[in-house]
């Protein structure tokens, strides 16, 4: 501090931008002054009046030498002024309470009236200098004893701070973080940017009227009103703490920061006063301000987690020297006394020390019982434990304690004493075990018991066990050791340094210590040092932790090594040489790794070594008396030597001179030389199989299949044979050896199969699958085929498909018991689905063609027919928006109105596509001029029951009084005159056909019939008359049925009435097991009905006696043609049949 006496000095000192000048108003007069020595450089007068301010202009509107000054009035006494930043606007404080910004040409912009008005006149301001701040900040202060802020516009930023005191003077420092306040206090105070008090810099014997702070620095000039000026020098010090990998320190004097020194993540806490101590342990944070201190705790227990809450306050004010926070308890350091108190702030125990106490640090321990270790000035060590009164030396020195940390084991303790000196202590034996010169601070690393590292003199060192400092620059002060990472603090702030440990891990693999090189390494080392301390090891046979190293860089080929070497140690093998031997060999040192396998005698593997190298000279002095064995193996070294140095020929000779066949034909298949190959294989005899193998391999890879079969043959291989016809898809050879052999009918049959598909031709992939037994892949040829059929609107192919796919799980439940159940339900899903869709393409090519081939009442019957059998799901490709169409219209043109109108009413609840919309609206409207009942011709009889069935049946298609089903023809879909029948229990289907075939005779019956004619009908009735016996026909009998019932209750026949049935009129569809056969009887016998022999649907109509149908399902071969003279010859329509070549097959006539 220097003082400068002069007369009295007003509120009226500044500083020119850079620092070199000090201006002061003293009277009427301006004084310039050095700063750097206080001499008065020149006095300034042009002022007749006292001078109350004075400002220096960022951008230098004023200089000593201007002669000229600008003059502008005002309404009151200005007592001080102040720029800003950018030199445009000059704030003025007024006698009257009232602060003037006005611009440079002297013009107000704003003016702001303080609530004191003339009782508060404003005695000091200044603008914040502060680059960062969004805003110009300026601070205010009045003699109403209040700090106030205002922005550019005016706009008061906060609330007033009261001072009690009358301020004379504020300045900011040059960054703006600080503020200076004096007046009638008779001292300078420092405030924070925000005007938060933080304690006092100087006090003097008078009023302080002025205050500035050098520019760029921490010097202080102040001027009192007995005319004293006086310098001073503040000094930051740093409040922070550590413990591991969190750092916590004072930032703007009120906040506190903690830094994750690993994750470099940040949290502040605004304390919003000044910071004086700060101690942080594991998840406690403790920080002391001047009336209270508060203790904070991490909200969970991650190591990452950065989020502190207040757990604690203790309202008293302290003073102490050292503050150390605990799991349960703070600690207070005040000269030689240690003060422990709980976190409510009752004082448990105190300790008093015959020093003062110089380092203290927390060394961990249970909560409550953590453990102390505290350094003294007169060199004493101590460990105090938090729960207990008594001290403990553990050793004292000669000199002051400067800085103390203890190993990860509690065994060592290094010291750094007033001399700059290290030293290292055993704990146990109190032995010095080495010190080290130029420290200033040391820290023990933290996961190698072994390793400390100390800084001093700008250099960091590391020192591992006992071997030398390894050396290297930094700045700072070493905190903390962790791993690889040292932490350091420089000046303010605290960095982790990542420090490769390669030096001493050098140092331990000097001495072979490699479980302790291992050690230092996984505390970080470069790939390269990690590769050379995995090659030491395994020199020095330590395997295990050669391993670990090689697993660290990746080294497959040199753990293969030594897991080789680990499993001939388990079998017994004790012989180091020869491990060590292996190990040089490996490295490249051949001849070293010769010597050792020749001490050990292992004189093969040197040779097989040297052999491998192609290095034949030195082979030789290995080869001793030339024992035949050794020769045979050294020509077969060097064939493979000429076939690496790409002689191939040569290398064949000498393999087959050698007897290696293999090798030779493998080097023939590779050149694609087949004639030697050819020569190799007939002059190998038959037993050498694996050669003569590989012969027929390489000549099938060549195009040379016939001399492959010709190998294989010599061989008696026949399955290599079949496969290679199969694979050179000779498909006559393969079928001529499979019917000699069937056990290859597999091998031939499903490749044939899979050929076929690949090439599109899946109609006889899928009789390919089925004949070679793979019913899974014939049923997913058959599934493929039926969905393109599908999606390609080919519904009669689609139809055939599904028949086709039923037939097949028909088989499978034939072949396995077990899935008999799954497929008979498929057996039927899949007759159903065929049946729809035969059916609806009749209904689209009449939608879809221009012209149709069926008749109305065909279209009617069809669309009738698929309203009521199509299930709740409709089945893929089949439009419900077709039928019903097809049914209003066909129904509309055949006078059923009644049901066209209701399919109309169906129709406007489905979407309709564009090209049917106008058709259906205009259909929707006629209909409704048409009568509400349908034509009683349409109306279907049961053959059964003789009841007439509505058109639109809700139970489907089957009979509304007896439930019995209804039999339609596949060519017109009327309804047929058939009633099917069941056997009773215990008669067999043979012996039906045999007691059918025996027809016994019956009741003869005279028929006449009576014609009416009247003007809108003709009738043609038949009189039936029974003989003089009365009898009449048992079938016809068993058909009575009790009108209502709710049951299907089907037509069970006798063996009686079995005798009574002609065969003429009976069908029978013989249905493959495990399926039952099925009867039907034919009401009506002189009306003709066909049905097909291998899909069992049938044909016919009332008013035709002899009626061609066209097969639904046609097969490519019918399975029944026997020529008869109850036959006809079936008219194939199918183009799917067609394009199969199917002949034409033949459909029975009431056959059984």
């Amino acid at each position: 501090m220097r003082h400068i006496l002069t007369s009295e000095v007003r509120k009226c000192e500044t500083k020119n931008p850079d620092g070199t000048q000090l201006i002061l108003a003293a009277g009427n007069r301006l004084l310039v002054y050095d700063t750097s020595d206080g001499t008065l450089l020149q006095p300034l007068k042009g002022h007749k009046d006292t001078v109350y301010c004075v400002a220096y202009a960022k951008d230098g509107l004023w200089s000593p030498e201007q002669k000229s000054i600008s003059k502008h009035k005002s309404s009151s006494k200005i007592i001080c002024c102040s720029w800003t930043n950018d030199g445009q606007y000059l704030a003025l404080g007024m006698f009257n309470g009232i602060i003037s910004i006005r611009n440079k040409n002297g013009e107000e912009k704003v003016k702001i009236e303080r609530p004191g008005g003339s009782l508060s006149p404003v005695w000091s301001i200044c603008w914040n200098p502060s680059r960062e701040e969004h805003n110009d900040i300026l601070a205010v202060a009045d003699w109403g004893q209040k700090l106030s802020f205002y922005q550019l516009s005016g706009k008061q930023i906060g609330k007033d701070r009261v001072l009690n005191f009358d301020p004379c003077c504020i300045s900011y420092f040059t960054k703006g973080e600080y503020i200076l306040l004096g007046g009638s206090d008779k001292q300078v105070s420092l405030f924070t940017k925000d005007g938060v008090r933080l304690g006092t810099v100087g006090e003097q014997n008078s009023w302080v009227w002025t205050c500035r702070v050098k520019p760029d620095s921490n010097y202080v000039v102040v001027g009192c009103q007995d005319g004293t000026i006086s310098f001073y020098q503040l000094i930051f010090s740093t409040v922070h703490g550590l413990y591991k990998d969190r750092y916590a320190y004072r930032d703007s004097m009120t906040d506190v920061i903690v830094q994750h020194l690993i994750t470099e993540q940040k949290v502040r806490m605004k304390c919003k006063e000044l910071v004086k101590k700060i101690a942080i342990y594991r998840n406690r944070l403790a920080i002391q301000l001047p009336e209270k201190i508060l203790i904070y705790e991490l909200y969970s227990e991650d190591s990452s987690d950065m989020h502190y809450r207040v757990k604690e306050r203790i309202v008293k004010k302290f003073e102490c020297n050292l503050l150390v926070v605990c799991a349960n308890h703070i600690i207070l350091c005040q000269e030689k006394r240690l003060q422990c108190l709980s976190f409510s702030g009752v004082k448990e125990r105190e300790w008093q020390m015959e020093s003062l106490i110089r380092y203290i640090k927390v060394i961990g321990g249970p909560p409550g019982r953590e453990g102390l270790l505290v350094g003294l000035k007169n060199g004493q060590i101590l460990k105090i434990f938090v729960d207990n009164l008594f001290a403990i030396i553990l050793l004292k020195q000669a000199t002051a304690v400067r800085c103390l940390d203890m190993s990860a084991s509690r065994k060592k303790l290094a010291v750094v004493d007033e001399n700059d000196t290290c030293l290292v202590y055993d704990i146990d034996t109190k032995e010095l075990l080495f010190q080290e010169p130029n420290a200033n601070s040391v820290a023990w690393n933290t996961q190698c018991e072994d390793m400390l590292c100390f800084s001093g003199g700008g250099y960091l060192n590391i020192k591992a066990s006992t071997f030398p400092v390894h050396r290297q620059k930094l700045q700072g002060f070493v905190v903390g050791y962790n791993g690889s990472k040292i932490f350091c603090l420089h000046v303010f702030s605290i960095s982790a340094v990542e420090v490769p440990q390669s030096a001493p891990m050098y140092q331990y693999l000097d001495r072979k210590m490699f479980k302790e090189a291992y050690q230092i390494a996984c505390l970080g080392v470069t790939d390269t040092d990690w590769h050379e301390l995995a090659m030491e090891a395994l020199e020095g046979l330590d395997f295990e932790t050669a391993k670990k190293a090689f697993i660290r860089v990746r080294d497959l080929r040199y753990l293969e090594l030594i897991s080789s070497i680990e499993e001939r140690k388990k079998r017994g093998e004790t012989n180091k040489d020869l491990f060590l031997a292996d190990v040089f060999s490996y490295q490249g040192k051949f001849h070293e790794a010769a010597k050792l396998y020749k001490r050990s005698g292992h004189e093969n593997l040197a040779l097989e070594m040297y052999t491998d190298l192609r290095m034949f000279e030195y082979v030789k002095d290995f080869l001793g008396s030339g024992d035949p064995k050794e020769i045979k193996m050294l020509i077969t070294k060097q064939a493979d030597w000429a076939r690496n140095i790409k002689e191939p020929k040569a290398a064949v000779e000498m393999y087959i001179s050698a007897g290696e066949h293999v090798k030779a034909i493998e080097i023939c298949g590779h050149h694609g030389w087949v004639d030697m190959l050819i020569d190799i294989a007939r002059k190998l005899d038959k037993a050498e199989r694996e050669p003569l193998l590989l012969c027929a391999t390489y000549l099938k890879k060549l195009d040379s299949p016939d001399y492959a079969a010709e190998t294989y043959l010599k061989m008696g291989d026949l399955k290599s044979l079949v496969q290679l016809h199969v694979e050179t898809q000779r498909w006559d050879e393969a079928f001529a050896l499979g019917e000699k052999h069937p056990e290859f009918k597999d091998d031939i049959y499903v490749p044939y199969a899979q050929w076929l598909a690949e090439n599109d031709r899946f109609e006889e992939a899928q009789q390919a699958f089925h004949k070679a037994g793979r019913q899974r892949e014939a049923v997913q040829v058959l599934e493929q085929l039926t969905d393109n059929a599908v999606a390609e609107s080919r519904f009669n192919d689609a139809a055939y498909y599904y028949w086709m796919l039923s037939m097949q799980c028909l088989d499978i439940a034939q072949a396995d018991p077990a899935q008999k159940d799954v497929m008979l339900g498929k057996f039927h899903h899949f007759q159903r689905l065929a049946e729809l869709y035969h059916a609806y393409h009749a209904i689209h090519r009449h939608t879809e063609d221009p012209f149709s081939v069926h008749g109305p009442e065909t279209l009617f019957n069809i669309s009738r027919f698929l309203l009521h059998s199509l299930p709740k799901d409709t089945p893929s490709g089949i439009s419900k928006v077709k039928i019903l169409f097809t049914l209003a219209k066909q129904s509309k043109a055949l006078g059923a109105y009644r049901l066209a109108r209701h399919a109309y009413d169906k129709l406007q609840g489905l979407y309709i596509p564009a090209r049917f919309q106008k058709s259906i609206e205009l259909g929707t409207l006629t209909i409704r001029a048409k009568p509400f009942h349908d034509s009683e011709e349409l109306v279907p009889l049961c053959y059964r029951c003789s009841t007439n069935n509505p058109l639109l049946n809700n139970l489907g298609n089957v009979c509304i009084n007896c439930r019995q089903p209804f039999v339609f023809s596949a060519s017109s879909y009327d309804v047929l005159h058939l009633v099917e029948f069941c056997l009773e229990e215990g008669i067999t289907d043979e012996e039906a056909i045999s007691l059918i075939d025996l027809e016994a005779p019956r009741p003869k019956r005279e028929d006449r019939q009576r014609e009416t004619i009247n003007n809108s009908s003709q009738i043609l009735q038949l009189v039936e008359t029974k003989d003089s016996m009365g009898d009449e026909d048992p079938f016809t009998a068993k058909l009575s049925f009790e009108q209502g019932g709710s049951e299907f209750v089907p037509v069970m026949v006798s063996r009686l009435v079995l005798r009574s049935m002609s065969r003429r009129d009976v069908i029978i569809k013989r249905w493959p097991p495990p399926l039952r056969w099925q009867y039907f009887r034919s009401l009506l016998p002189d009306a003709s009905i066909t049905m097909c022999p291998s899909c069992f649907q049938v044909g016919g109509h009332s008013s035709s006696s002899r009626v061609l149908l066209s097969a639904t399902f046609p097969l490519p071969r019918c399975p029944s043609g026997r020529p008869g003279h109850w036959e006809e010859e079936h008219i194939h329509s199918s183009k799917l049949g067609k394009r199969l070549g199917c002949p034409r097959p033949y459909l029975h006539s009431m056959c059984i």
